[in-house]
């Protein structure tokens, strides 16, 4: 039943889409809403690549799952499903995702001097101004952009390398997420995972891995999860709704005393990271209020909360898929994940684009599919070709 609701969801928000672009052209900002996109029916060199990986983990998936090498095998299964799913848009669109205008890559020749960089990256937030940064750099704290400068810097520049940076970490969540649940039934599924079409690429897809590792690690090694988490939160401003999950990977149950050492453990790291960026010049916060007033001078004002509160949840479902739908269960990590997501949904800052910026939280859902048969593997499989066939999306 709940599948059936899911499915009525995305249509509804498809045909409420539609008929607000014939109506108001403009106004959603996502021609393909509630995907941001294009409708555009096409195949590409990755279909015959992408069908084929899909009927493998369909045939041999589960039984791999429980084999001494599973993690590895389902990692590099993973990596060659995104990139197959990017090739059906081609090469040159693969390659390009982070060039553009509004993407990293367009500061990156620019930034000579991180230091100077740091100390004024507050100051070219907003809009309208001769020297604002592009779209992305802007609406993100500094993290996000001084990885692909440091790329640049070692002789790994270009959108090539970015692209498949983003995917290789990116596929992370195979390794990080099984590990942190104690559950290897849930690999075939993460490999599936319909998220992948945005993943090849986009940063939200790197920022996708580096979470799942950072939330790992906190099972395991409270200081050292800390402080990746402690760099999320220079990728994205949003991943400090992470913390509903990192609470989840904190937990020891009839242990308060050790959950609070564990959780005062994982802050050092954390606040390591905030403090060294703050003597470096940049102040978190400070960011996050200039990013505010940023989205609304750009297209946080015409995207109307009212539309995409809803479909925004519409977008999640293609984003998980069914069989994630058909998992959700009582789990502490599904529930972590739920609320994170459910805070930035109801935060109005979050309207459109969000099969891309809650990629972190969104495969956590996928935490109950480790019950499900491989049938439903298949459902997961269509998804992703549907939506990768159908629509031209823009990450």
């Amino acid at each position: 039943m709940r599948v059936f609701i899911a499915g009525l969801l995305v249509a509804a928000a498809t045909i409420t889409g539609f008929v607000l672009n014939a109506k108001y052209p403009g106004l959603t900002f996502a021609s393909a809403a509630p995907i941001f996109g294009e409708w555009q029916l096409h195949v590409g060199p990755g279909t015959p690549a992408a069908v084929l990986i899909a009927f493998l983990v369909y045939a041999k998936g589960p039984e791999l799952a429980q084999h001494r090498f599973a993690v590895p095998i389902a990692y590099v299964t993973a990596v060659a499903w995104t990139f197959s799913l990017a090739m059906i848009d081609g090469w040159g669109r693969f390659v390009t995702r982070l060039t553009g205008e509004h993407e990293y890559l367009h500061e990156v020749p620019e930034i000579t001097d991180v230091p100077t960089m740091l100390k004024e990256f507050t100051t070219r937030i907003l809009n309208y101004q001769p020297d604002s940064w592009t779209t992305h750099v802007s609406a993100h704290p500094p993290g996000a952009t001084l990885t692909f400068v440091a790329l640049d810097r070692i002789g790994l520049g270009g959108g090539t390398v970015a692209s498949i940076f983003c995917v290789l970490v990116g596929a992370l969540v195979v390794v990080a997420i099984p590990k942190a649940i104690g559950d290897n039934a849930v690999l075939p599924f993460l490999v599936l995972f319909p998220g992948a079409v945005w993943v090849g690429a986009s940063a939200d897809g790197m920022f996708m891995g580096v979470a799942a590792v950072g939330i790992y690690l906190l099972t395991r090694w409270p200081l050292l999860g800390g402080v990746v988490l402690g760099w999320c939160l220079f990728l994205s401003y949003g991943l400090v709704l992470l913390l509903p999950l990192a609470l989840v990977a904190l937990w020891r149950q009839g242990e308060l005393g050790a959950t609070a050492r564990r959780i005062a453990v994982a802050l050092v790291g954390v606040l390591a990271v905030v403090g060294a960026f703050a003597i470096a010049g940049f102040w978190w916060y400070e960011g996050y209020e200039l990013v505010k007033v940023r989205y609304y001078q750009d297209v946080g004002t015409p995207r109307p909360y009212w539309y995409w509160v809803w479909a925004n949840l519409a977008a999640l479902v293609l984003v998980i898929g069914p069989a994630a739908v058909k998992g959700l269960r009582k789990d502490k990590w599904i529930i972590a994940a739920g609320i994170a997501i459910l805070a930035a949904d109801l935060s109005g800052l979050s309207k459109a684009e969000t099969e891309r910026i809650w990629l972190p939280f969104a495969v956590w859902l996928l935490a109950g599919t480790a019950r499900l048969d491989r049938r439903w593997l298949i459902a997961q499989a269509v998804t992703a070709l549907a939506v990768n066939h159908l629509i031209l999306t823009e990450w």
